[in-house]
């Protein structure tokens, strides 16, 4: 059994900085709006070629 020495490894690896990870995370972020944004507008083409618009 591993016990303590697989969390004393993990303890010891050195942290990422702040604006590192939180930079990270803006970017997913900023990407999976990007892909909603691609995913609504090719679903607007296929409407609007099917007939379906709004106005």
């Amino acid at each position: 059994m591993t016990g303590k020495h697989g969390l004393e490894k993990h303890d010891l690896e050195e942290k990422k900085p702040l604006w590192q990870r939180l930079g990270w995370l803006v970017l997913i972020w900023a990407m999976s709006v990007a892909a909603l944004g691609v995913a609504a507008w090719v679903m607007r083409l296929f409407m609007g070629a099917a007939g379906l618009t709004t106005h």
